[in-house]
């Protein structure tokens, strides 16, 4: 019995380190390409697809360069001030996070870094789990060990879901503006910003008093946000 154990144990670890091959061979083959789609975004397909089986994600991929400055800067200065200067886990943010949660007694604040929150679409579900959680630091710090911070700004910026079926900063821009992800103005950018955290609800809330507050702030915080 003692044997079996042992022998199923080693099993299960060598199965760990399968999938960890697996994540990082995928990771070190979107250095120089671009990922056509993510876990997340072939999981939300297929959620839209059991009411309307035709129905398709507005996305398109752009480089870095073909993306506002602007949209750049609202994003850290929204979703990860320290962006530029972590090795992909902000410890000081999620004890912040934590402890405003403990506070509410309900997760008002994920406390994830840019990098997390593309580990997290990249390859996993939004279920919420310790073991998820974990699987992601593992992503997370193999994504800042073989990528550049720019490249990983860039697949964000281009696969990060920004309303209902939409994905990426053209495709939102297009969505929301009717312009590219070029030619986006400070406000504009700071807009879109502030909806990534729940982007379906603002899709359909646009005129969210929240929403406008919390632009108008991240306006004024733009311009100390550092770019990678």
């Amino acid at each position: 019995m003692r044997r079996l154990l042992v022998r199923l144990m080693w099993i299960i670890f060598f199965l760990f380190l399968c999938i960890q091959g697996y994540f990082f061979i995928q990771i070190c083959w979107w250095v120089d390409h671009n990922p056509e789609s993510t876990s997340f975004m072939r999981h939300q397909l297929s959620i839209l697809r059991e009411k309307n089986p035709d129905v398709k994600l507005q996305q398109k991929w752009v480089p870095y360069e073909r993306i506002s400055t602007q949209l750049k800067r609202a994003i850290i200065a929204s979703e990860d001030a320290h962006f530029s200067d972590h090795e992909g886990v902000d410890w000081k943010a999620m004890q912040i996070a934590y402890e405003k949660n403990s506070k509410k007694g309900r997760v008002v604040s994920g406390g994830s870094t840019i990098t997390q929150q593309l580990a997290k679409n990249l390859f996993l579900s939004g279920q919420r789990s310790y073991l998820r959680k974990g699987q992601e630091f593992i992503i997370t710090f193999m994504l800042e060990a073989v990528m550049d911070k720019e490249r990983i700004f860039e697949i964000y910026l281009n696969v990060v879901e920004w309303g209902n079926g939409v994905y990426g900063a053209e495709a939102a821009s297009r969505h929301y503006y009717g312009i590219s992800a070029a030619a986006l103005g400070a406000s504009q950018a700071a807009r879109l910003a502030v909806m990534l955290p729940n982007p379906r609800f603002y899709d359909q809330n646009r005129g969210s008093l929240y929403l406008q507050k919390r632009t108008n702030l991240i306006v004024r915080r733009m311009g100390a946000s550092e770019l990678p």
